[in-house]
C-alpha cells in the first residue's frame, strides 16, 4: 500500500474579507489549472468570515494590519514551507505537477529560504547550473534587484518569512521596508520563471520549449482591471452559477465598483490617501 507522505508545503491564499467577491473566480480558475496530485496542504485565509473554497481549508487571521494578520496565519500553519498566493491571482494556463514535485524536493535538500516563481523585469538574476523541468534556477542579485520582498507567488521557508513580518506594516510598507531589511541581510534568494505574471516574459536562460504557467492579477485599487475580461468570457461558458458570477464581474468592471459593491473612490480622495501612506513610510 502506497502511503502519501505528509506535505512539507502549505499553499496559502492570503485574503481579506472585503475581497470576498473575488473568491469564486480564484476557486474556479485554480481548480481548472492546478493539478490535484501536487502534494500540498491547502489553506484559504480570511479575516473573520467562514467560507468554503473547494479543495481548501479555511483559516482565519482576525482583524488587524496586513503584516500582523500574516504573522498570525504563519503561526497557525505547521508545514515548514509556504507557497504564497493572493485571491486576485487567477491562473490562466495549466500548472506542471512534475515541476512542483521537483521544486519542493530541491527546496528541502538545498534549504532554500525564498524562491520567487513569477517573472518580472525588476529582478536581476545570475543563472546556476540547476534546471527544473527546463527552467533555470537563477539567483537574485540582491544589490541590483528591486522588491526583494514581494507578495507575488513565492515559495518561502515559513520561519524565514515570519521573520520578515515586522509589526503593524501595511502591504506597501512591508514590501518597501522588508526589501531594505533583506538587502542588509543579503540572503540567498532564488528565482524561477514558473509563472508569467500578467503575461511577462521569462528573464532567465531557460531551455527552449520549456513550459511555463501564467496568472493575471485582476484587482487594482479594490476594483477589477482589464485583465478580468478574458476570465469573464471563460466563466460565461460554465455552469449557471458561473454565468451569473460572470455577469456580476461584468457589472463591477463596467461601473467601476469596488469589490464590496461601492463606487470607486474619487481620484482626489485616492491621491490624498496615497500621500498619507507615503508620509508614514
Amino acid at each position: 500500500m502506497n502511503v502519501i507522505p505528509k506535505p512539507a508545503v502549505a499553499l496559502l491564499v492570503h485574503s481579506c474579507d472585503r475581497y470576498r467577491f473575488l473568491y469564486h473566480g480564484f476557486e474556479y480558475f485554480f481548480n481548472k489549472y492546478w493539478p490535484k496530485e501536487i502534494n500540498c496542504k491547502y489553506y484559504f485565509a480570511t479575516e473573520k468570515i467562514d467560507v468554503q473554497v473547494k479543495g481548501f481549508e479555511n483559516i482565519q487571521s482576525g482583524i488587524g494590519e496586513w503584516s500582523d494578520r500574516l504573522r498570525t496565519l504563519l503561526q497557525k500553519i505547521e508545514e515548514p514551507y509556504i507557497l504564497y498566493f493572493q485571491e486576485d491571482m487567477w491562473l490562466s494556463k495549466p500548472v506542471d505537477a512534475g515541476f512542483f514535485e521537483q521544486l519542493f524536493l530541491q527546496c528541502q535538500q538545498q534549504q532554500w529560504q525564498q524562491v520567487k516563481l513569477h517573472s518580472s523585469e525588476v529582478y536581476k538574476t545570475k543563472p546556476t547550473d540547476l534546471f527544473i523541468n527546463g527552467l533555470n534556477v537563477s539567483k537574485l542579485d540582491n544589490t541590483a534587484s528591486d522588491f526583494l520582498m514581494s507578495h507575488q507567488v513565492t515559495l518561502w521557508d515559513r520561519q524565514f518569512l515570519l521573520r520578515q513580518m515586522a509589526r503593524s506594516e501595511h502591504p506597501w510598507r512591508n514590501e518597501r521596508r522588508a526589501t531594505k531589511r533583506l538587502r542588509k541581510l543579503n540572503p540567498g534568494i532564488y528565482h524561477i520563471d514558473c509563472f508569467a505574471e500578467n503575461g511577462k516574459d521569462a528573464i532567465n536562460p531557460n531551455i527552449e520549449g520549456s513550459e511555463r504557467s501564467e496568472y493575471f492579477t485582476v484587482s487594482m485599487n479594490s476594483t477589477l482591471n482589464g485583465f478580468t475580461l478574458p476570465y469573464i468570457a471563460a466563466l460565461k461558458a460554465g455552469s449557471i452559477a458561473d454565468k451569473e458570477y460572470a455577469e456580476q464581474l461584468e457589472n463591477h468592471y463596467h461601473n467601476s465598483l469596488t469589490h464590496d459593491g461601492l463606487p470607486r473612490p474619487r481620484k482626489e480622495d485616492l491621491f490624498q490617501k496615497i500621500k498619507r501612506r507615503l508620509r508614514n513610510i
